[in-house]
């Protein structure tokens, strides 16, 4: 089973410190995860192996897009962005954010305290101990887009 971490586009060095320490990586392997690919953002290079607590480690910077890594991805470890929130959730994946709170007002800890019935939330110190105790069965299931709520809004505001 694959793991997928990603720090989005900024600098979250402290979670990518937390993934790849061997407490977080004992806790996969104990939950049938054999590979881990980390997204790491701004950190200057991991120096990691490629292999550590039998799970096999592949990390890089960034890419235009993260989709595809998501579709492939068991589970989900990330920042708490808007963006990676909804992606992963509207893709029915298992997610775990962990918040930056280093960022404008602590608002990624509000969002995902807002879609806490949908994902698990940890901070860095937690992470082990939450990847260990993480059962997705016990999330609720993201509801899928209605297009038509929006666009009732939109015409609300329109005049329509």
């Amino acid at each position: 089973m694959l793991a997928f971490v990603t720090v989005g586009t900024f600098q979250f060095d402290a979670l990518v410190d937390a993934v790849l320490d061997p407490a977080l990586l004992k806790a996969l392997r104990n939950k049938g995860y054999t590979r881990l690919v980390v997204q790491y953002g701004l950190y200057q290079e991991p120096n990691a192996p490629t292999e550590r607590e039998g799970v096999q480690i592949e990390l890089w910077p960034a890419k235009p897009s993260l989709s595809a890594d998501f579709e492939r991805a068991d589970l989900v470890i990330g920042h708490a962005g808007a963006g990676t929130i909804l992606e992963v959730l509207r893709l029915g994946k298992p997610l775990i954010v962990v918040p930056n709170p280093t960022l404008l007002h602590n608002h990624q800890t509000e969002l995902a305290n807002a879609l806490g019935e949908y994902l698990s939330t940890s901070s860095v110190a937690d992470l082990a101990a939450t990847v260990d105790a993480f059962d997705a069965a016990n999330l609720t299931k993201f509801p899928a887009f209605d297009g038509s709520r929006f666009r009732a809004i939109v015409d609300s505001e329109m005049g329509f």
